[in-house]
């Protein structure tokens, strides 16, 4: 055999793996990009629940308004955040800040009596479930594309690549949220 056939077998077992590793990472990136996308919706629609929360527990809870505007507050922390670390950092405080919101409803009965409130409530019960999917589907991408940017052959074309990990988004509190109606 020629040295130019030799060249070509020899290119073709490296440039087809090289290929298919690069075509799998980028899979897996989009995979995790998608979920992310995922976890965006839910966020939004949680930040969209949160001004309309506030004003119905404004009319109950005059007294509590630093729980109102720590709420208001970390919802535009987390719509203004800058990167992912970032804003899973503000989401997680809006979480905890929103469970402090619907625990008022304990020291005013007539909150949990009110309409909008408990309507409120249920959409913010369902977002946090849909949250939850969606993050649970999103750390599972992120966990898939990190370690194959470990592993070898991968971590190689990742990082001739630049492939960069991507942040989990975890949570402080691993309890479930009860909210009673």
């Amino acid at each position: 055999m020629s040295f130019e056939i030799w060249a070509a077998i020899v290119g073709l077992a490296v440039l087809v793996p090289a290929a298919l590793l690069y075509n799998r990472l980028v899979s897996d990136r989009n995979q995790v990009r998608q979920g992310y996308a995922d976890i965006d919706v839910q966020l939004k629609r949680r930040a969209d629940l949160v001004p309309r929360l506030v004003e119905v527990v404004k009319g109950y809870a005059a007294y509590e308004k630093a729980v109102l505007t720590g709420v208001t507050e970390l919802r535009a922390a987390a719509l203004g955040a800058a990167d992912a670390d970032e804003r899973f950092a503000h989401e997680r405080a809006l979480g905890a800040g929103l469970k402090q919101l619907i625990v008022l409803q304990e020291a005013y009965p007539q909150l949990k009596a009110d309409a909008n409130f408990r309507d409120l409530q249920a959409k913010l019960v369902e977002v946090e479930d849909q949250l939850q999917y969606a993050r649970r589907f999103y750390n599972g991408a992120v966990k898939q594309y990190v370690t194959r940017l470990e592993s070898f052959p991968d971590m190689i074309i990742g990082s001739v690549f630049r492939f960069e990990p991507m942040p989990f988004f975890e949570t402080e509190d691993r309890a479930a949220t009860k909210v009673s109606m």
